[in-house]
């Protein structure tokens, strides 16, 4: 299992002399993902910054502490926007120290930035959207448990935490679509009003066959159009993503979700299989 914290995404397994600690667990990330780069499920081919899984961050909120942890909303499945301070567990009177502080008025991603052993300090300790089954128990049930910009503490195998959640929202989807699945929907005027529909393939593979409704964001020219892709479309809005065969898109669905877009689909096995299992007058190559 890794111990990088790496806003949530797993690295290529270090040197033991490399290890630092984290709150991650990495058992729920799915295998077929490789790469030593923040943006990791990406061919090795492709090479984009690390800017993509920053998370966008939000107003600061001024921290308060709380000795306990607060009720959650029960059975509804959630993700919380959390940043956190990680100190060795020896260092006691640093932790009083900075829960003073906060006490006082000072921000913890401020005290992150200077004291946390934690790579995401670099962050501001900000962690990003996290939900249940990605984390270390004992942070998880400190941060799901926590009243929103509250400053909870909490001790795992790595140190003490102080953790503050800014926000929360309902977790996102992320699926599959069988093109016969999405043929019905495009017979639809309505559908295609209100869908986005995004094609990562390359102008030159567009050229040769497409389908209509969707808009082009070639993967390789992912620095022209990844930075303003809220702006550009409504993380609200239902999002459907393709490719040749349905690994790019893939790739692309992932990060759109983890830029907090709330449903996202991708096109299984791409418009080769659509041609193949749905619309013969639709090109093959």
């Amino acid at each position: 299992m890794l111990r990088i914290c790496q806003l949530r995404v797993g690295v290529a397994t270090p040197k033991p002399s490399s290890l630092l600690p984290s709150i991650f667990s990495f058992s729920s990330i799915p295998s077929s993902f490789s790469g030593s780069r923040t943006f990791r499920f990406l061919p090795p081919s492709i090479s984009l910054p690390l800017s993509p899984f920053a998370p966008v961050m939000p107003p600061k909120a001024r921290a308060s502490y709380s000795s306990g942890s607060g009720s959650g909303e029960g059975g509804r499945a959630r993700e919380l926007l959390v940043q956190h301070l990680l100190v060795k567990e020896g260092d006691q009177k640093l932790l009083l120290d900075l829960l003073r502080r906060i006490s006082a008025g000072e921000d913890l991603s401020d005290l992150a930035a200077e004291y946390s052993i934690c790579p995401s300090k670099e962050e501001g300790g900000m962690l990003g959207w996290v939900r249940k089954g990605q984390m270390v128990p004992e942070f998880e049930e400190a941060a799901f448990g926590a009243p929103l910009n509250k400053v909870v503490r909490c001790k795992t195998e790595f140190g003490w935490h102080l953790l503050q959640v800014l926000s929360e929202r309902e977790e996102s989807i992320l699926q599959d679509i069988q093109p016969n699945e999405l043929h019905v929907k495009i017979q639809d005027p309505n559908f295609l009003e209100e869908a986005q529909l995004i094609d990562v393939r390359e102008p030159e593979e567009v050229a040769k066959a497409s389908l209509p409704g969707f808009s082009v964001l070639p993967l390789r020219q992912f620095g022209s159009w990844g930075p303003d892709i809220t702006t550009k479309f409504d993380p609200q809005k239902d999002t459907y993503v393709m490719c040749h065969h349905g690994v790019r898109s893939l790739q692309v669905a992932k990060w759109l979700q983890s830029q907090g877009f709330r449903k996202v689909y991708n096109l299984s096995g791409g418009i080769h299989a659509y041609a193949v299992q749905v619309d013969p007058s639709v090109p093959t190559y």
